[in-house]
């Protein structure tokens, strides 16, 4: 086969990997509109959480309740994203197992980037159409100021920041291959320790120095402070430039990194025979 027909046909299998999780999520919709009502529950909570801290002696001039509550929103819709992607991963793998058809797809002529690509593609389709929702119920719940807000260099962090959230959402799918038992627990486990370090809901320099540590070498943590200068203090793309290519030098880094260790534990899992249906 010639390489044109070769990458053709790879690129056909990576929409079709993506198409293949729509269905999924269409086979259990109701399961993600429980899920879209948790995901809105949980940024709104974090806006009256801001609002509430007004009746809480916060004093007037020194302290921005509407910046604080931008502050809260901005972590809050962004970790509902980036949660829901890399999360995503993890669960593919785990419900093919469930489905019975991993195997199918670990036999399947196509290369195994393709696959996972497949896979991260449609999460990330689906985070950004699911965040977009909630911002708009919150900016209509909250009347929420942008008007200092420079969108495209916010747009220029998010479309960065999905580089290395690609590399962190196959390492996460790697977890259901090294425990069919837990392996979805561990990447609960995982995201905690995210949500913990990266600065979601308050600046890296309240927590102890290890976390720090941890939290800088989060590309979560660039991605909410670059969304953030944007969003909060009008930074524009030209001021984002040290931030997106930290964000896209990790993103080189963990792809490449990610899809190797996702290779060794597929190896792993077959050799073992992880692979079958459980429960």
């Amino acid at each position: 086969m010639s390489s044109i027909g070769v990458r053709h046909t790879e690129l056909n299998a990576l929409f079709g990997f993506a198409e293949r999780q729509l269905h999924v999520v269409k086979r259990y919709w109701l399961w993600e509109v429980v899920w879209l009502f948790y995901s809105l529950v949980s940024v709104l909570s974090i806006g009256f959480l801001a609002s509430g801290l007004g009746s809480l002696g916060a004093a007037e001039g020194a302290f921005n309740l509407r910046k604080a509550q931008l502050y809260l929103l901005i972590g809050a819709l962004l970790w509902g994203y980036l949660s829901l992607v890399f999360m995503e991963a993890a669960y593919a793998i785990a419900w093919e197992r469930w489905e019975g058809t991993i195997e199918y797809t670990f036999m399947a002529p196509v290369r195994r980037v393709t696959h996972l690509m497949g896979i991260c593609l449609f999460a990330i389709g689906y985070g950004l159409a699911r965040t977009f929702i909630v911002l708009i119920a919150a900016a209509f719940m909250f009347n929420l100021d942008f008007s200092n807000a420079d969108i495209p260099g916010a747009l220029a962090v998010l479309a960065a920041s999905t580089v290395p959230l690609i590399g962190l959402s196959i390492l996460t799918s790697v977890l259901p291959l090294l425990s069919p038992q837990k392996g979805e627990q561990m990447s609960i486990a995982v995201q905690g320790f995210l949500l913990l370090v990266s600065g979601v809901y308050y600046p890296l320099s309240v927590l102890p120095a290890p976390m720090q540590i941890a939290g800088a070498a989060s590309p979560l943590t660039y991605a909410l402070e670059g969304m953030r200068r944007s969003l909060l203090d009008g930074a524009r793309v030209p001021d984002q430039v040290p931030t997106i290519g930290i964000l896209l030098a990790m993103g080189v880094v963990m792809i490449p990194l990610s899809i190797w260790i996702f290779t060794w534990a597929e190896n792993r899992a077959k050799r073992l025979g992880l692979l079958k249906r459980s429960g």
